[in-house]
């Protein structure tokens, strides 16, 4: 697996939210460290900020402008938890950088982690908030797209929804975003009934879970919705929007997810990649704010990735929840009804 990454990362500060600090990346990194000392077969390589079109296929040039104009100044905020300093243009184009470059790699036939900061599922075409200021997995997914990739799946495992990525994509017919979170919870969509407008009906598939929901949630959110509608939907490339948040450790969090969880999220979408002759998976870091279960959350991905299986959990729950999300979504699904 690839490892996109810069030392930049850690220089961009938002004093509004101490959670998102700079030593989420060294505790990330270590995470793929890690999994290549336990012989998964890493390759570190640099990325290059995003170039401005690439930018602004996904977001409004005037809000790229506002960045750029408030990070130039040395400070600013865009929402009540997100600040910038006069880093932050750069570190925020150099992750959305890496996140192309990950998909460059899948689509050479190479998995790829874009492992930077900040986050980036929040931000929308024209705005920015919930730690994020660009919406990198969305720049990635525009950028495949760009280079006649096709049909493109995001797929979302934070804990929070990415209404940005939502939002960006909830008209599009090219473009399936999935996402299963912990709701009622920040920020506030994600219902299951939101499944997209015009040509993106359908197009948008929200599994929303009960704060307390463990593996067993999940794994029936894989496999009765996420898995039937990828593999009916045919994606050419799998974004992964990798957040680490619904770890049972998190502090801002209410799942109980463990490491060993996001290894085997890895491990079925990188067999479901196969199956259906997509591209490797292309993965994205978006939150999971305990330095250690954020470390233990990235190797046991890398490790799903590349070995391709995990040891199944030893534990079942309640699955009730995934079906709210198959009720809303048969009407445009066959293997959902």
């Amino acid at each position: 697996m690839r490892v996109y990454t810069d030392p930049a990362s850690e220089r961009h500060v938002n004093l509004l939210a101490g959670v998102e600090a700079p030593e989420r990346f060294p505790a990330a990194l270590a995470g793929a460290a890690s999994a290549e000392r336990d012989g998964a077969p890493v390759e570190w390589c640099a990325c290059s900020p995003a170039q401005e079109d690439v930018l602004a296929a996904v977001h409004a040039p005037a809000y790229l402008d506002h960045l750029k104009a408030l990070s130039a100044q040395g400070a600013g905020y865009l929402s009540l938890d997100t600040a910038l300093n006069e880093h932050s243009w750069e570190v925020a184009a150099l992750a959305s950088g890496g996140a192309c470059s990950a998909v460059e790699s899948a689509l050479s036939g190479e998995p790829a982690f874009s492992i930077a900061r900040p986050p980036g599922h929040h931000a929308g075409r024209a705005t920015g908030m919930g730690f994020c200021l660009l919406n990198h997995a969305a720049v990635a997914a525009g950028h495949a797209r760009s280079r006649g990739a096709g049909r493109v799946a995001i797929l979302d495992w934070d804990v929070h929804h990415g209404n940005g990525t939502q939002d960006i994509f909830y008209e599009d017919g090219e473009v399936l975003y999935l996402s299963a979170h912990q709701s009622p919870f920040y920020p506030g969509t994600g219902r299951a009934e939101e499944v997209g407008e015009g040509e993106g009906r359908g197009l948008t598939v929200n599994v929303p879970l009960p704060a307390g929901s463990g593996e067993a949630a999940y794994t029936a959110a894989f496999a009765e919705v996420f898995l039937p509608v990828m593999r009916e939907f045919g994606p050419a490339l799998i974004v992964v929007s990798a957040g680490y948040d619904a770890h049972g450790a998190d502090p801002l969090g209410g799942m109980v997810l463990e490491s060993a969880s996001f290894g085997r999220f890895a491990a079925t979408l990188a067999s479901l990649a196969r199956e259906v002759g997509a591209a490797p998976l292309a993965l994205v870091l978006e939150g999971g704010y305990n330095l250690d279960a954020l470390g233990e959350g990235v190797a046991a991905t890398i490790r799903g990735v590349e070995k391709g299986w995990y040891d199944a959990p030893d534990h079942v729950g309640d699955a009730r929840p995934v079906e709210a999300a198959r009720r809303s979504l048969a009407p445009f699904w066959q293997s959902l009804r």
